[in-house]
C-alpha cells in the first residue's frame, strides 16, 4: 500500500483549521460565496412564505394537492437544511439536506402536472446550491474533481 498522500487528502491536511477555500483561485472563492448567498437567500425568503403563508403558498398547496396545515413543517425542514448549508462546517451535509428537499418538490410538481418551469426550477436551485459549495471549498473539488479531456 502507498504511503502516498491522494490530491484530496493532502488539500485537507494543508489548510487551516476553518478555511477551506485556501487552495483555488480568489475568484472561485468569491462566485462560491455569491451562488451561495443568493441560495441561502432564496431558500429563507422560501422558507418564510411557508410560515407565513400568504395567499400564493395557500393556493399553490392546494394546486398541488398538499394540505396547507403541512406547509409550516415543510418551512421547517428548508430552514433547517438551509442553515446547515449556510455553516461552513456542515454546508456539504446542508447540500444533500437541500438535495433531498428538492428533488421532493420536483416529484410533487411531475405528479401534478405543472408546468415546465416550476418543475425544473428545484433543479436549477440546486444545481446552484452544489455549484456554490463546489467553488468554495477545495476538499469537495478535491473529491469531485472536474477533468479536462486529452486532445490528441
Amino acid at each position: 500500500m502507498s504511503m502516498a498522500r491522494t490530491n484530496a487528502q493532502s488539500i485537507a491536511m494543508d489548510q487551516p483549521a476553518g478555511n477551506i477555500a485556501v487552495s483555488g483561485a480568489k475568484w472561485q472563492l468569491r462566485t462560491g460565496r455569491v451562488l451561495s448567498a443568493l441560495s441561502i437567500l432564496f431558500l429563507l425568503f422560501d422558507a418564510a412564505g411557508k410560515f407565513m403563508m400568504p395567499v400564493q403558498v395557500v393556493q399553490a398547496c392546494q394546486r398541488l394537492g398538499f394540505p396547507v396545515s403541512l406547509s409550516p413543517t415543510l418551512g421547517v425542514l428548508l430552514t433547517l437544511g438551509t442553515l446547515l448549508y449556510a455553516i461552513p462546517r456542515t454546508a456539504a451535509l446542508g447540500a444533500v439536506v437541500l438535495t433531498g428537499y428538492l428533488g421532493g418538490a420536483v416529484a410533487i410538481q411531475l405528479r401534478a402536472g405543472s408546468p415546465l418551469f416550476e418543475t425544473v426550477f428545484p433543479v436549477i436551485l440546486g444545481t446552484l446550491i452544489w455549484a456554490g459549495i463546489y467553488l468554495r471549498d477545495a476538499r469537495l473539488r478535491g473529491v469531485f474533481p472536474i477533468r479536462r479531456a486529452n486532445v490528441m
